[in-house]
């Protein structure tokens, strides 16, 4: 018999721990840098980063298994969707700065979270802001997080403003 507030769904096949999508979504932020500083193709770049996930702790552990089905999703989808996401995160720069002068760092992490807000609507968008905001912490120490926190922020008000009606 089910418990009250589980679903059929969620007994049989359970959700990966929070931390593997974070894990995930640490990854897609890397794997989208290396694509974009190195050129390295699509297909290569997951074939690495797939055996970096499976069946081992992501780079140091702390963030356990990724979740290698959200990396994937998310780095296919940002660079598929590239067209669409760049051109819409750069209505909400400066002129004078626009993605393409970001740091590519914080360029990935723009292009992860965007591709989570614009096309992964089963994800909350204060999910993704938070989840890609903590991945800006993890590389940055300055005012980036606060930066990612704004575009990305702004971005979901206007993609999903029923996610912040009041």
């Amino acid at each position: 018999m089910a418990k009250i507030g589980m679903t059929t769904s969620n007994m049989t096949t359970p959700r990966k721990p929070p931390t593997a999508r974070s894990a995930a979504r640490l990854g897609a932020v890397q794997a989208l840098y290396q694509m974009d500083i190195a050129t390295a193709d699509l297909g290569e770049t997951l074939a690495q980063f797939s055996s970096r996930v499976m069946g081992e702790d992501f780079e140091d552990g702390q963030c356990g298994e990724a979740d290698f089905k959200h990396l994937r999703e998310v780095v296919e989808g940002a660079v598929r969707e590239q067209a669409l996401i760049d051109p819409t995160v750069d209505k909400l720069l400066d002129k004078d700065w626009p993605l393409h002068r970001l740091n590519a760092t914080l360029r990935a992490v723009l292009r992860a979270g965007a591709f989570e807000i614009m096309f992964k609507d089963n994800v909350p968008a204060k999910v993704v802001i938070n989840e890609y905001v903590n991945v800006a912490g993890a590389f940055f120490d300055g005012e980036e997080q606060n930066f990612a926190n704004a575009v990305l922020n702004n971005l979901a008000r206007q993609r999903r403003p029923e996610e912040f009606a009041v």
